[in-house]
């Protein structure tokens, strides 16, 4: 195996992403909502982690009903947030320590708020009006009024609002506040062209595009076949999506930005590679939703399943070998905003196995080949929402209306399941405020009341106390992304082997280096002692939580404690 040749290293490869959600991190005004300033006042902490690139969730102005993802416009900062010399001072911050800010973009949908939006809805001939996708009702034998498909949004019911307005249903493939944008017209993609060029002259570094794979459907509009989010086989990688990825491509090639893609309802490797890989000038890395799935029931996210590790073997390996294999990249993530926190959803996070299993969290995604994204508190192993809160608490609107949609139809025992899947699986989980400390309202905010309540959990798990202790879940994730760049050709430019496959409690990979140098990584995702027979020879550790030295893994056999990792070089 050759070495990997200069053009195709990249400062996004090696760097690692830090993903702040503004309105749950830092609330530096006592509003209880968090916003710029409070982050500012938090970079050191990531400078001290060892995070390189810092990504915003949306900051951009909105009437927030889906917590920003619905934008009414591009260039303002939503109030509760700051304002835009907030962003500048923040861009400085970070460029003062070396580090690099990317800024989240919704470019699929705008709020119905946003000015394009208000005039598209007021007259068929409106400059705007095909600026969304609008289209006339169908009847059905009885002469009531149906939407134009079948096509379901991604919050439950039809993806068609009608307006009494000009008596047509736009496009909405999320809530009925999201409008789809129409980019089959030219004005609409230089829009698109023009919100990126100012973000980027502003000193932005790249930008996480969200669902950017649905923005090309299928001009026919057909009906679906499907009986779960029925449309995406219609508009997930639409016929003309990879034309106009090759336009963003081009625009942020000229600033040497990086690009995340947001791409759900893909399973096709060969379409999402298409998007990533790096001779085609499209994005810098997919974020794709096999892993994220994996829970996922017959009916949808809400309903219930079991997964092996098996699966997650295969999937990881399938993802692993494929972009390598393809000049490709891999965007490295178990938790995010719209995703529960992996030490739940993955490995243990009862008492006695939540430390552990979180810093196994650390080891096996770090250490993977692609670009890590740690997701905030994900640092310190914050867990799901405790599962005594009642759905009162619960915010998401995508959770709320899938209850508000079942509530009165279903028995008990299925409201238990339901609540039993949102505790899993919704969204909330990832936006209770972050815990930094002990204190009331775990340091988040001065006010008695934050827009979300804090988890229950916080006094135990919080970054003040594990930034003074050196075995916590923190130090793991220091340890482990110091490592992953003082042995960058391994673990950012190596190639990824899966180890004993068969095995039902672990997980093994190794990587290698082009020159032959190699690293093992061992994890047993089970609760029980496991004696591992390696098969290779280690001679440094370079990642062990409980403290193992090299004579404790020499001979070829490794003794592994519950939900306990290490990684070792070869």
């Amino acid at each position: 195996m050759g070495s990997i040749s200069e053009p195709q290293r990249a400062w996004w490869k090696e760097g690692s992403v830090y993903q702040v959600y503004p309105a749950s991190f830092q609330d530096s005004t006592g509003s209880g909502v968090g916003d710029l300033k409070g982050i500012i006042s938090r970079i050191d902490y990531l400078k001290e982690l060892g995070v390189d690139i810092v990504w915003l969730s949306p900051i951009f102005k909105s009437p927030q009903h889906d917590m920003g993802y619905d934008i009414s416009d591009y260039k303002v900062i939503d109030p509760p947030y700051g304002d835009i010399t907030d962003v500048d001072v923040l861009r400085d911050a970070l460029h003062e320590r070396g580090m690099k800010l990317v800024l989240d973009l919704v470019m699929n949908h705008t709020s119905d708020e946003h000015e394009w939006f208000k005039e598209s809805r007021k007259s068929k001939d409106n400059p705007y009006r095909d600026w969304y996708i609008w289209k006339p009702p169908r009847y059905d034998e009885q002469g009531n009024r149906c939407p134009p498909n079948n096509w379901q949004s991604h919050f439950q019911g039809s993806a068609w609002e009608y307006d009494e307005t000009t008596d047509e249903y736009y496009l909405r493939l999320f809530c009925k506040q999201q409008p789809d944008l129409n980019w089959e017209n030219p004005a609409v993609r230089r829009a698109a062209h023009d919100v990126m060029r100012f973000w980027l002259d502003r000193g932005a570094d790249g930008f996480r595009i969200d669902v950017i794979n649905f923005i090309s459907k299928d001009q026919s509009f057909p009906d679906s076949n499907k009986t779960v989010l029925g449309g995406t086989e219609h508009y997930a990688c639409g016929p003309r999506l990879h034309e106009y990825l090759m336009e963003l491509g081009a625009i942020l090639k000229e600033y040497d930005a990086f690009s995340v893609g947001e791409m759900p309802c893909v399973h096709d490797e060969k379409e999402l590679v298409r998007a990533v890989a790096a001779d085609r000038g499209e994005l810098s890395m997919i974020f794709h939703f096999e892993l994220m799935d994996i829970d996922h029931g017959v009916n949808g996210k809400f309903s219930p399943a079991t997964w092996a590790l098996s699966t997650l073997k295969s999937k990881v390996n399938k993802w692993q070998r494929f972009m390598y294999d393809n000049n490709g990249w891999n965007a490295l993530y178990l938790e995010n905003h719209d995703q529960p926190r992996a030490v739940s959803r993955f490995v243990h996070d009862t008492p006695e196995h939540r430390v552990a299993s979180a810093k196994l969290i650390a080891i096996f995604l770090a250490f993977q080949a692609g670009t890590p994204f740690i997701y905030q508190g994900q640092e310190i192993g914050m867990t799901n929402v405790p599962k005594e809160w009642g759905m009162d608490e619960y915010k998401d609107i995508d959770c709320l209306n899938h209850w508000k949609l079942f509530k009165d139809t279903v028995d008990d025992s299925t409201k238990t399941l339901l609540r039993g899947e949102y505790q899993k699986k919704s969204r909330d989980n990832a936006r209770t405020p972050m815990q930094w400390d002990d204190s009331a309202q775990a340091g988040f905010t001065t006010a008695s009341s934050p827009w979300m309540r804090v988890n229950d959990n916080y006094k135990d798990i919080n970054a003040a106390s594990q930034v003074k202790d050196p075995r916590s879940v923190y130090h793991t994730y220091r340890r482990v992304l110091e490592k992953r760049k003082e042995h960058m050709d391994i673990f950012v430019y190596g190639d990824f082997e899966l180890v004993d496959e068969q095995n039902d409690k672990i997980f093994a990979y190794k990587r290698v280096a082009g020159n032959g140098d190699a690293a093992l990584v061992v994890c047993n995702f089970s609760t029980d002692k496991v004696v591992w027979s390696s098969g290779f020879e280690a001679r440094e550790v370079l990642v062990s939580p409980t403290g193992k030295q090299i004579g404790d893994v020499r001979a070829g056999e490794i003794q592994m404690g519950p939900c306990e990792a290490i990684a070792v070089l070869l």
